[in-house]
């Protein structure tokens, strides 16, 4: 007691409920709980953990995984990224470009968002594919994409740094955008208006070192207007898969 009041400055009434709440934490039903959800924490020390997501500025120490933890020791990894509205074409896009890279063995990651994240996770399913959330794994969201999360998990891998408890919030998803991009060696950006979320992740990719490609589109669209100027601003302008593969062939 004293040396929470004395050190830590906590008032006696704050100090008295930390010591209750520190003494009544059971850990083994914790894990118990974790394993009957069929969660799997994955400590920064641990062999399964990224390894490149341990070369970013500022890795989660702690990821929490449902699914095939399998996938996260991978070495070929994209992330895919683009608008929650895409366009008619963008599906026949994607398919152009992901398919080739998923039949050749890329995981394929992205933000169960609505949009091109999820046709991404969609196209990878018979792949692999890995979900990064910005919620905890007990409260998956967008909830229109719960039958698709719950595929994933049971397929695939979800992944999030928050606790299983965590309920989404907004300021959570730029900040999970890190992982998203720290996971892999490149990402994609497929369609992107000029102040898209998914451009936050293409900066992420650029801090971190990583490759950034844009699909190049129409500038009568606004759905292209972010993608048009990654490109401007040096991102690799994509047109097949190759394109992805040859950049990112070169690096260790």
């Amino acid at each position: 007691m004293e040396e929470l009041t004395g050190i830590f400055h906590l008032t006696k009434p704050h100090a008295e409920i930390f010591l209750r709440d520190f003494h009544s934490f059971n850990s083994a039903n914790v894990v118990a709980y974790y394993e009957k959800q069929g969660i799997m924490p994955v400590s920064l020390h641990d062999r399964f953990y990224p390894p490149l997501l341990k070369k970013i500025y500022d890795p989660p120490y702690l990821l929490y995984t449902k699914g095939n933890i399998e996938y996260l020791k991978s070495e070929k990894i994209l992330s895919v990224v683009g608008t929650r509205y895409p366009s008619a074409e963008a599906e026949k896009v994607m398919k152009q470009l992901l398919v080739p890279l998923i039949a050749s063995g890329w995981v394929i990651v992205s933000g169960m968002a609505l949009g091109v994240d999820g046709l991404a996770h969609k196209l990878a399913m018979d792949g692999r594919t890995v979900a990064v959330l910005g919620s905890g794994l007990l409260y998956p969201y967008p909830h229109d994409h719960l039958s698709l999360f719950h595929e994933l998990c049971n397929r695939q891998l979800v992944i999030s740094e928050y606790s299983p408890y965590s309920r989404p919030e907004r300021w959570r998803f730029p900040e999970r955008n890190r992982i998203i991009s720290g996971l892999a060696r490149g990402t994609l950006v497929v369609e992107a208006k000029e102040k898209s979320g998914s451009l936050i992740t293409a900066d992420q990719a650029l801090e971190q070192g990583r490759e950034v490609f844009a699909v190049p589109g129409s500038i009568l669209k606004s759905s292209s207007a972010g993608t048009n100027a990654l490109i401007q601003q040096g991102a690799k302008l994509v047109m097949k898969a190759d394109d992805i593969v040859e950049e990112l062939s070169g690096l260790n």
